[in-house]
């Protein structure tokens, strides 16, 4: 693994805004130097270490899996602030084995030995435009000799071909409350991939969703009945919103696009949970729930936060704080490594699952820390 420099290419920013890019810089906060899309620095990796890594992916993601069978079979709901409310449906969700397409586990990798689990997006993962498609073409442009860590297209479109939908068209449903079009982007490239796999699609704001009384279903502006919904809005907050209880009780009669099984690993209370399962695993860090436990040094993190928002970082030499207002459900307290340090750049590593198999690599960089929404996407490939 390796840090590279290199020259961005002419007109770079049309480039990506025509290949879905169009938030590269709306989603990236105001007066920072360095754009959210780099390709002035790249990582290159062996075909070893990207099959080591797929292997690796692979096992965490079945061990992620048998997390949830456990965290089910012994009630522990309370751990995950999952409302007792809706327990019985995560549950039944999971006994069902209501089909999932994707996610993206956040991995410390520093190229010299096992990769260690920061966190899984298991419910609403994002930067899958850039890892899917821009990146990919910029490898076309830049490096046309070379490979990359990338199958997540063809792998997302096989995906919704092998699931048994229910009939009518698949909605496909970004909110209102995103400003960045990041979320609405994300939306349509899912929705484009579902079209190839020969679904018929619809796209829809939350916001535009109804509900027939009558019928006791969801109904779209044009009062179709929604079958299938593909979404970005956490199950967090939909168990939470006014129209929450309709969706938890009515998953036996329409399919959801990450299924409410996923609030038990888009959630960190995982981390210690895999951490009781399997102690010392070489993929894991320890993690607990009930405090650092004599941790040197040790991060803490909510357990709903996102994009490092409301994080503790603490460590003989010091503590550090992220702003945010995340926190009220709990935290994780995860033993505290720093990102590994490329000439200034410390990547995460995003790896990509589709179905139940590795399916890519996108990179976040940054020079702090914490990853947050200051930090950049930078390219890959993988040298021949």
């Amino acid at each position: 693994m390796r840090r590279n420099a290199g020259r961005p290419r002419d007109g770079w920013e049309k480039t990506i805004e025509s290949q879905g890019l169009a938030y590269h810089r709306t989603a990236h906060p105001e007066g920072l130097s360095r754009p959210y899309w780099d390709e002035s620095v790249h990582y290159s990796f062996t075909m070893a270490e990207v099959l080591d890594l797929e292997r690796q992916v692979e096992e965490l993601h079945e061990m992620c899996l048998a997390a949830v069978e456990h965290v089910i079979a012994t009630g522990r709901y309370a751990d995950f602030a999952i409302p007792g409310w809706a327990a019985p449906a995560v549950a039944a969700s999971w006994r069902r084995r209501d089909p999932h397409v994707y996610g993206r586990f956040d991995l410390r990798y520093d190229g010299t030995g096992p990769a260690k689990l920061l966190e899984y997006n298991a419910d609403t993962p994002t930067s899958l435009v850039e890892s899917s498609l821009v990146q990919w073409f910029w490898l076309k442009d830049v490096h046309p000799g070379d490979d990359q860590w990338n199958s997540l297209h063809e792998r997302l479109v096989g995906r919704w071909a092998e699931l048994r939908l229910p009939t009518g068209p698949a909605h496909f449903a970004w909110t209102n409350m995103d400003e960045t079009g990041e979320e609405a982007m994300t939306l349509g490239y899912l929705q484009e991939t579902a079209e190839q796999a020969g679904l018929d699609t619809v796209a829809i704001a939350m916001e535009d969703l109804g509900w027939d009384e009558a019928g006791g279903r969801f109904v779209d502006l044009e009062h179709r009945v929604v079958r299938t919904l593909c979404k970005l809005y956490p199950w967090e907050w939909a168990v939470a919103d006014p129209f929450g209880p309709r969706a938890v009780a009515g998953q036996v009669s329409m399919t959801w696009i990450e299924p409410l099984w996923k609030m038990l690993l888009s959630n960190k209370a995982l981390l210690a949970v895999l951490w009781e399962m399997y102690p010392g695993h070489p993929n894991l860090l320890p993690a607990h729930l009930d405090g650092p436990r004599g941790l040197d040094s040790y991060i803490v993190k909510p357990l709903l936060g996102r994009e490092g928002a409301g994080m503790s970082v603490v460590t003989p030499g010091g503590s550090l704080r992220t702003p945010g207002e995340y926190g009220a459900e709990g935290h994780v307290y995860q033993e505290f490594r720093p990102l590994p340090d490329f000439g200034g750049g410390r990547p995460v590593l995003g790896a990509w699952v589709v179905g139940d198999e590795a399916a890519g690599l996108g990179i976040r960089e940054t020079a702090g820390l914490i990853t947050d929404d200051s930090s950049s996407f930078v390219p890959h490939r993988v040298a021949s």
